[in-house]
This record gives C-alpha cells, sequence and structure tokens, in this order.
C-alpha cells in the first residue's frame, strides 16, 4: 500500500516588510513619473483673485467683492467650478460642531465654557450676496463648505473663465470661538487686533490625482489651493498698521514719513531688527480710535493664498537677511503685550529659519516673510504666519515660553516651503506639510541655538520638543486602539500631533541620521523641493523621488513608519561562546548526518573539519579542554602552518574568541541593527548591520562575532537612535531594571 501523502501546507500572500510599494502605489504615467518627478504631460490650473476688502472694526464684520479669474491647463474640459467655503464650518448648525462625541471636561476655562455651553451660536458664515458673469447671475449650489458653479458652458482646455462675486461674513474671536484666524479683543483698551485668512472664497484644486479635490473642510484637514496672482485693497481703519501677502503698492500714502525713514534703514540693517512703529507710536494709537479709513494696496504673484494681519495696536519691527542672491525683509507685527520677548527674539527667528530652510531646499523667493503676535496661534499663510507666545503682564517669561514662541515662530514660517510653495493637499494627507516641516523645523532649531548661543540660558543645545527619536517613543508604543498610520487623513486620526507632526518628523530625522546619512538624505530632500516647489506633489511623488535621487532602497523604510503603527524594539535574545576543535562534536555529527556523513573520524570528506562547540555545552568538557583556543584545534593551526609563512602568520590577526549573538525583534518595525560591544580592557567597537538583515527572519537573527579580546557588554542602540520604545531588552548582560522609588528618585536628581 502506497505511503500516504504527506498533506501539504497552505500557499501564503507576501508579507515579507521588504517588498516593494509598487502594490500600494498609482501607476507612473505622463503627468507623474516613477522616479517621482513631474511627467512631461504635467500641468495644473491657476486661479487669480482681483478683490476689495472692507473690515469694520466696530462690527467685526469684513466685506468682500472679487473678480476671479481660473484657467484650465488640463486636457480636459471642465464641466463646472468648485470654490471652497471655508467659513461655513462657523455658520450656524455646521455638521462639525457635531464631528465628535464628548462629554463635559472635569475642568476648563471659564470664557470656553461660557462660549461653549452658555453663549448664542455664532454664525460666521459666509453669506454670498451676487454671483454673476458678465453682470448675468451664475447658477450655483452650496453644499455647506464648497460651493459648484454651473458654468453657462464646458470650460475648454486652454481657456479661462472669469466671474465676479461679493460676500461678507461675520469675524469670530480667535480667542474664544478657536479658529485660525480672527481677531482678539483687549479688554483694558478696547482695542482689536485681526489675524485674517479664509476670508474669500477661493477655487479649489483639480488635478490629475482624483480630479476636483472638494472634499469638506471639517476642522483638522487644512487645505489644497492652486497657485495665482493676487490684487488685492484692503480698507481698514486709518490708525491701523497692516502686513499681508504680497508687495504694499502704496507705502508712501498709508506709511508715515518716520515709518518710511525707518523702514528705508531696515532695507540697510543685517545685524539687528530696526523699529518701523515703536512701542510708544503703538500705545498712542491705541487711544486715538481713527473714524476715518484709508485703503492699503497689495500685489501678489505666484501664491496660493492670501493673509494680512491689521490693528492700531502694533508694533512693527523689520531687519534685512541675505539668502542666496536676494535680500528678504524679516518683519514681525506685535502688540504692546507681546513685549519683552518679541522684541527680543521673533524677528531673529524669521531671519535664521528663511536661511536655514533655504540651505536645505531652495533659495526662498519672496521678498519678505512675516511673524505676526496672536494669543493661542500657530497658523501659516504666503509671506505671514501668525504666532504665539505671550509674557506675563510684568514683562517676565519662563523658558517655556520663549521657546515655544520661537519654535513656533520657526514652525509657520518654515510653512512658507511646505506647503505654501512645495503645495501638498493638506485636506488629504496632512502629514506632508506638518510633517516635512516639523522636520525641517528641528533642522532649523538647532542652527538657530547655534546662532543665538544667548538665547539657550546655558543649555548645550536648543531643547527641540519634536525630531529626536525618544520624544516619540511614549506615542508609538501606546494604546494601539488609539494610533493611526501616518498614511491617514487628518480627520481620521487619534492624535493630530503625533500623527502628523511628530512621528513623521521624527522618522524622517533617523532616516537621515541612522538609516541614509546625512548627505544622501539631504540630496533627495533637496531635489524632492526642487522638483515640486510651485508643484503639487502626492506623498508617493516624496517616495520616488527619496529613492530615486538616492540609490537607497528605502520601500521597506516607509511602509513600516508610514503604513503601519509598527514600532521599534530590538534586544539581544543570547549571546553564546564558542570555541573550535578537530573533535567532532554532537551538534556537528548532527549536522553532517544529514549530508549521509555518519563516520566523521573516518570519512575522508571531513578531513581538516573544524568543528566550534559551545561553551558550557553538554559536549564541551569532552571536546575541549581548558587551554588556549587555537592549541585545542591543530587542525587549524596546521592548516595556518601550512598556508601562511612566517611573516603571514606574525601578522595574521587570530582571533581567541567565538561567540554567536542573537538579537530578537519584539517589535513590528525593520531598522539596522546598532550594537556597542565592550570589551575586557576596557575598550569598544560599535557596529551596524543593515536593515536588511531582518529580510528572511522578522523575528530574530545571529551573527557570528570572532575577536581578539573577550566581550564583557553589548548594548543596542547605545545612542537611542532608532525610537527603540523597550530598552530594557538592549543590554547583555541584562540590566537590573530600576525599582519604581529609584527610578522617581533619578527623576529628581
Amino acid at each position: 500500500m502506497a505511503q500516504e501523502e504527506e498533506e501539504k501546507q497552505q500557499g501564503h500572500t507576501n508579507e515579507n516588510k521588504f517588498k516593494q510599494l509598487h502594490d500600494l502605489f498609482a501607476t507612473p504615467n505622463s503627468y507623474r513619473t516613477a522616479a517621482g518627478a513631474p511627467g512631461h504631460e504635467y500641468y495644473q490650473n491657476t486661479a487669480d483673485y482681483q478683490m476689495n476688502i472692507v473690515l469694520d472694526d466696530k462690527t467685526q464684520r469684513l466685506t468682500g467683492e472679487a473678480t476671479v479669474t481660473y484657467t484650465n491647463n488640463s486636457p480636459n474640459e471642465l464641466e463646472y467650478l468648485w470654490m471652497q467655503l471655508d467659513q461655513n464650518i462657523r455658520e450656524k448648525g455646521s455638521p462639525a460642531k457635531e464631528k465628535d462625541g464628548a462629554g463635559f471636561s472635569p475642568v476648563m476655562p471659564v470664557e470656553n465654557f461660557t462660549e461653549t455651553y452658555m453663549g448664542e451660536e455664532f454664525d460666521g458664515g459666509f453669506k454670498i450676496t451676487s454671483l454673476t458673469k458678465d453682470g448675468q447671475p451664475l447658477p450655483h449650489k452650496i453644499n455647506w463648505t464648497m460651493m459648484r458653479i454651473d458654468m453657462p458652458q464646458s470650460l475648454k482646455p486652454g481657456e479661462s473663465f472669469t466671474f465676479d462675486i461679493e460676500w461678507n461674513y461675520l469675524i469670530n474671536n480667535h480667542v474664544t470661538n478657536r479658529a485660525r484666524s480672527g481677531y482678539e479683543h483687549f479688554e483694558e483698551d478696547g482695542n482689536n487686533a485681526y489675524v485674517i485668512a479664509q476670508f474669500f472664497p477661493r477655487m479649489a484644486v483639480y488635478n490629475d490625482v482624483e480630479g476636483w479635490q472638494n472634499y469638506q473642510f471639517w476642522g483638522n484637514g487644512e487645505f489644497a489651493l492652486p497657485f495665482g496672482n493676487y490684487d488685492v485693497k484692503i480698507t481698514v481703519p486709518e490708525d491701523h498698521v497692516m502686513e499681508a501677502t504680497g508687495e504694499l503698492q502704496n507705502r508712501k500714502k498709508v506709511f508715515t514719513k518716520d515709518m518710511m525713514k525707518r523702514y528705508d534703514e531696515a532695507k540697510k540693517s543685517f545685524d539687528k531688527p530696526v523699529l518701523i512703529v515703536t512701542q510708544e507710536e503703538a500705545e498712542a494709537a491705541e487711544k486715538a480710535f481713527a473714524t476715518k479709513t484709508k485703503t492699503w494696496e497689495w500685489k501678489a504673484e505666484k501664491v496660493r493664498d492670501f493673509g494680512f494681519a491689521t490693528s492700531r495696536k502694533f508694533i512693527y519691527d523689520a531687519m534685512n537677511v541675505k539668502i542666496g542672491d536676494k535680500e528678504v525683509m524679516a518683519i514681525s507685527l506685535y502688540p504692546k503685550e507681546g513685549n519683552p520677548l518679541w522684541e527680543e527674539w521673533s524677528t531673529y527667528a524669521v531671519a535664521s529659519t528663511l536661511e536655514t530652510y533655504s540651505d536645505f531646499t531652495f533659495q526662498y523667493p519672496y521678498h519678505k516673510a512675516i511673524s505676526v503676535h496672536a494669543k493661542n496661534q500657530g497658523m501659516e499663510y504666503p509671506m505671514i504666519c501668525w504666532n504665539y507666545g505671550r509674557p506675563n503682564k510684568d514683562g517676565t517669561y519662563s523658558d517655556r515660553v520663549k521657546y515655544g514662541m520661537i519654535s513656533v515662530i520657526i514652525h509657520e514660517i518654515g510653512h512658507n516651503y511646505f506647503p505654501m510653495i512645495v503645495n501638498s493637499d493638506e485636506r488629504q494627507w496632512g502629514w506632508m506639510d506638518e510633517g516635512l516641516n516639523t522636520f525641517m523645523q528641528y533642522l532649523a532649531e538647532q542652527e538657530f541655538g547655534k546662532k543665538h548661543p544667548d538665547a539657550l540660558g546655558g543649555l548645550d543645545a536648543y531643547p527641540s520638543r519634536r525630531g529626536e527619536p525618544s520624544k516619540i517613543v511614549d506615542y508609538m508604543k501606546g494604546n494601539q486602539d488609539y494610533i493611526s498610520p501616518i498614511m491617514t487623513n487628518p480627520e481620521q486620526v487619534y492624535q493630530l500631533g503625533n500623527n502628523a507632526y511628530g512621528k513623521p518628523a521624527t522618522a524622517l530625522n533617523i532616516l537621515r541620521e541612522t538609516v541614509m546619512g546625512p548627505e544622501l538624505f539631504d540630496y533627495a530632500f533637496k531635489t524632492f523641493a526642487q522638483r515640486w516647489m510651485f508643484k503639487h506633489p502626492t506623498p508617493e511623488d516624496f517616495f520616488r523621488t527619496m529613492d530615486d535621487a538616492s540609490a537607497v532602497d528605502l520601500d521597506w523604510y516607509f511602509r513600516g513608519w508610514f503604513y503601519t503603527t509598527d514600532y521599534v524594539d530590538i534586544g539581544v535574545k543570547s549571546v553564546k561562546e564558542y570555541l573550535p576543535t578537530n573533535t567532532p562534536t554532537k551538534k556537528g555529527k548532527e549536522l553532517l548526518a544529514r549530508y549521509g556523513i555518519t563516520d566523521p573520524e573516518n570519512d575522508p570528506r571531513t578531513a581538516g573539519a573544524v568543528y566550534v562547540v559551545e561553551v558550557g555545552s553538554e559536549d564541551f568538557d569532552e571536546a575541549m579542554l581548558e587551554k588556549d583556543p587555537l592549541e585545542n584545534a591543530p587542525l587549524l593551526n596546521e592548516f595556518i602552518m601550512d598556508n601562511f609563512s612566517a611573516q603571514e602568520q606574525v601578522d595574521l590577526d587570530v582571533p581567541k574568541y567565538f561567540y554567536e549573538v542573537t538579537f530578537n525583534k519584539p517589535g513590528g518595525l525593520v531598522m539596522p541593527i546598532i550594537v556597542e560591544y565592550a570589551y575586557e580592557d576596557g575598550s569598544t567597537e560599535k557596529v551596524t548591520y543593515p536593515a536588511q538583515v531582518w529580510r528572511k527572519n522578522d523575528k530574530e537573527v545571529s551573527k557570528a562575532i570572532t575577536s581578539d579580546k573577550r566581550i564583557v557588554n553589548i548594548t543596542v542602540d547605545p545612542d537611542i537612535e532608532t525610537a527603540d520604545v523597550d530598552l530594557s531588552n538592549n543590554n547583555w548582560p541584562a540590566k537590573e531594571k530600576e525599582s519604581e522609588f529609584d527610578e522617581f528618585k533619578n527623576k529628581e536628581d
């Protein structure tokens, strides 16, 4: 009877951590290449705006009218246009107000409590009063934060469509009604400071990836916008000081003679800011409350958005900074409540950020960059941003407030590069602007500390909040029920700060410092930035470019860090010491038996074989004597005698110690194994095994180590550079775990 056929194992799919990302990527095409660059048929549509804006300081209402010209550069006919009405997130009954489940917080600021539970619901949505083409009404449909415009006929490739729109809305108090823009009211003097954005209906993006980007604005995902040219006139009270996106066209009309003189001085100052409006002048203006108005005229080319800040409370300082072959004005606006902190550090932070970001990406293309003080704010627009950081009323401030202010300025000024110029889709991929920018922020913070050691207060380096591997560990080892992959829409993540800012910044920092090295990484990162400046990249374009420009296969890295919630945990499982011998060992015989060699002592095929025996194993005593290892390996000695000259034997590095070190990987992420070997004589050696060492066994891997010195200690990730979530298994011999009391005591010390 035939022997029953052995049951076969079931097949399986390729789940190897090193498989390529092709299954997750879109197919390359003429618009976007496999190398991550724009293709030969890449296109992007444009939107140009001519606007007249009036800000009523008494009623906090903004009224606007605009002529919009939309140009279809795509190869497709467009049947309709989509505009974003982001202010509608604050209209009465907005779905965004009910998007989260929430009970009562145990404690909250009184102004937030009254605003949330006791005040009348704020109605800040856009009121569209007119939408016309050549004076005739245009059919349209408002779907909450999106508006579809039905054109009389399809817009053919290469054609433009021009229409007029009028609107108004109530500006929100951004301190009590948290938002990216609005006003702050100062009860002491009765004034308002405005930081205004998303103040006009904006064209949505149409591209080759998803057609119209008309995902509703729910609050977390930010903006996707086309580039265009802006001609904007803004009317405000006569005594206001303003800055905005674009170049001021009528500076001599809106600046006083003193302001003009100081501004000219600032253009010649490259080492310190010059006050254009002093604190004394701003305090005097606070009491004036002008009844007349004046109009500021701005023009901006090749920008994706527009923002402005205005108040009679603003102090204004500026200095020039050399960026490549350009001169750029670094500017700060702040009320007296921001001093002395803002006059000390804001403009320096702006200048330093422009220098560092330009070194790592591309030369800053605009003529200015502005930091505006706004309580509780951190938000960015082309050339201008709002930043928090307010001293106590007596002018004192803590290090936390100081570094918080400098860091947010660096971050928001940095957004000029990502996404204002490298124009990613923030609504879909929050990490592409926040993560890339937070990574660059870390580099810029460290550079700021080197340029301004007086800001460090005796610290060795700038105390960055994000970017260092150790600072993402608590998040990565947290409850997996509340962690999302980086490649998740911002509206669906649990911890946006960690997911879109901290983790991608740390991943890129580790990629630069540990996996690729700064030279390869910096070249590839700069290639991506320069390929996609003033264009619309996707995550795939970034991943592909980093591979393409470095010749480093990074699919395993991006798959693990960006598409999963796996974490790093690599440890030392075991260390075994071996010695060579010519006496057949039990394990050696078992191995040879598989090949039909059952009598190795007398089989000519095994003549000259060297066996290794584990020190302390059951056949160690019979195979080895307590002598020098090479004296117990006559065949090894004989081989050396027969094959090397006397001089060569002197130079031969004959190891005395033989180890087998097994590393295990309880964590899901594959990473290089960085190991420090400490020897009996006090010396150390650092070795890095590439991540590919895990490609055939994702659980554990062994390495044979030969040495002429005895190993006394092994440490995985000795410099804590991989975000390993559990250091308790990183040492051999294992370190004793501190008691909770000792751990607490050491922290206190």
